[in-house]
């Protein structure tokens, strides 16, 4: 993927039109969509503007040793010196090819969480509740905010399905990463041998949806209200707060009954219905354009296991990439959850960098 100086020119001839236009003070929305632009473009601006400087350096440095009189110490410092330059240069023009990559619109989007326990009976759920809070206590490193949408407990402990909205900006970014089954291997408490045993969770993240990026027709909608079920009290067998929403079109049903608040119950099921409509319709969408075009970094299928944790071992592997990080603690801690994220990432880039170079070759 070549850099093409007329298309550089033009990204800081708008960064410089941006930054004149806001110096006007425009009306409010304005001046919000402008400062907006201006935080996204900054970071290839300062790329752009180091690695003109380096090509300048470069240039003078080459200009040195091409003097027949040069000094022969001069000219040894001169050599380290250009080899300096083009180990920077290489790099800088690297992280602008990797800025100039093709966004997802999603990308920048708070996400909606959903953990659910898979094979394993109770161990299941007690691994699903740990990894909903490592991804709250990683959400809070972020300085996103977690919000429990909906949640159903284990019989001993743990959840059999919890949904978080995750709201902060490039919070889908990170955590698109996370969808798949997540497979646990640990000595229950529960197991007197002490024999090791193997079972699941599956997470899936959905770009978190706004009335703009999906419309919800009512007509298309059935809600059903009931009584909430489970711990509550008096108050359960007395109000009618759990939802029930059903999107007729395609058959998605959701279920919430976490508020006592039946209005408040209703908010959040549509939350999580926007989600998936939007989500479903990402996917029909990437489906036409390209298959491929999704699975950067595995098949993107949830079925697929994505990832391992060991605590015999205090491992996780990431079988994705082959990634092995013996910080099982730091991870489900939220701590360290960053280092597998951060090679998730690096590989997409790689994949797309090399899927553009393809194109354009």
């Amino acid at each position: 993927m070549n850099l093409p100086p007329a298309k550089l020119d033009a990204i800081l001839a708008r960064h410089a039109a941006v930054v004149f236009r806001l110096a006007e003070n425009p009306p409010t929305p304005e001046t919000i969509e402008l400062s907006r632009e201006l935080s996204q473009l900054q970071p290839i601006i300062t790329a752009i503007e180091d690695m003109r400087t380096t090509e300048a350096q470069l240039a003078g440095t080459e200009a040195m040793l091409a003097e027949p009189a040069i000094d022969p110490e001069m000219r040894e410092l001169a050599l380290v010196e250009r080899g300096e330059l083009l180990a920077r240069l290489d790099e800088s023009r690297r992280d602008i090819r990797v800025m100039l990559l093709p966004k997802d619109e999603a990308d920048e989007k708070g996400a909606i969480l959903e953990v659910r326990a898979g094979t394993g009976g109770d161990e299941a759920a007690l691994f699903a509740g740990d990894l909903f809070r490592m991804y709250a206590r990683y959400a809070a490193s972020k300085g996103w905010t977690f919000e429990v949408l909906s949640q159903t407990e284990g019989s001993v402990g743990g959840v059999k399905e919890a949904i978080a909205e995750v709201r902060g900006r490039g919070a889908y970014a990170r955590l698109r990463f996370e969808s798949g089954v997540h497979r646990v291997q640990r000595v229950p408490e529960t197991e007197a041998s002490g024999r090791i045993h193997t079972s699941a969770a599956t997470v899936a993240v959905l770009p978190e949806a706004e009335d703009l990026d999906m419309a919800i027709d009512d007509s298309e909608l059935r809600i059903d209200t009931m009584r909430a079920s489970g711990a509550g009290g008096q108050h359960v067998n007395k109000t009618e707060s759990a939802i029930r929403v059903t999107h007729i079109p395609t058959g998605i049903v959701v279920f919430v009954q976490d508020e006592r608040s039946q209005h408040r119950n209703r908010t959040k099921a549509l939350a999580i219905l926007r989600a998936r409509l939007y989500d479903l319709e990402r996917t029909r969408r990437d489906d036409e354009r390209a298959a491929s075009r999704r699975s950067q970094v595995g098949s993107g299928d949830r079925s697929e296991r994505i990832r391992t944790y060991n605590f015999p071992q205090a491992r996780v592997t990431d079988h994705r990439i082959g990634l092995t990080l013996y910080k099982l603690g730091e991870v489900l801690e939220g701590v360290a959850l960053d280092e597998l994220i951060d090679a998730l990432v690096t590989e997409r880039q790689a994949a797309l960098l090399a899927m553009s170079e393809e194109a354009a070759a």
